[in-house]
């Protein structure tokens, strides 16, 4: 299902943005090898270009030790992507279809060379869009809906997705946790 287009990740700006701001991320690290950052100058002005080019604050991306997480493509593509809006009168079926996305694995097809194709595992499963996106949209979001739970029993289950879209449609009213 595709979603309307102020809910789908706006990877057309994504793709825009990704190769200056992976190639600033890597100047960076290269400043820092070469010559240290002591002052945190060089540190700043990346923040600022990349704050300017995108709007986002950058104090919630780690600049200097990116391949302590999952590397500067991942960081550049995190960046890169706007963040996720506010919509009136989301319907179920698009909750369902983000619920969808967070817990099936797909795998692209791997003759599909799009940037889309190549990020869509990481948007589904490493990026924070989607959570970000049930957080501003679905007053009850938990990530923990999408965890491992252990019953009264001692045996582990996991919530459906169609637990987990009535869990997020219906506020949480009338849920029956299992337990």
């Amino acid at each position: 299902m595709i979603l309307r287009r102020e809910i789908e990740p706006d990877i057309e700006t994504t793709e825009n943005r990704y190769s200056e701001i992976l190639r600033l991320i890597l100047e960076y690290t290269d400043l820092c090898d070469h010559n240290g950052d002591e002052d945190s100058s060089g540190y700043k002005i990346l923040e600022n270009k990349l704050h300017s080019m995108t709007g986002k604050e950058m104090s919630r991306f780690n600049l200097w030790e990116w391949w302590e997480g999952d590397g500067a493509e991942h960081l550049a593509f995190d960046i890169s992507l706007p963040d996720p809006q506010r919509v009136e009168n989301i319907t179920r079926e698009e909750v369902a279809e983000i619920v969808r996305r967070m817990a099936t694995f797909e795998i692209p097809d791997p003759e599909d060379k799009t940037f889309k194709s190549l990020f869509y595992s990481y948007l589904c499963f490493g990026s924070d869009y989607y959570p970000e996106f049930l957080k501003l949209n679905c007053k009850t979001y938990d990530i923990k809906l999408f965890q491992s739970h252990k019953n009264r029993d001692g045996n582990y289950f996991e919530y459906s997705q169609e637990e987990i879209t009535d869990f997020l449609w219906n506020d949480g009213i009338n849920f029956k946790q299992r337990g």
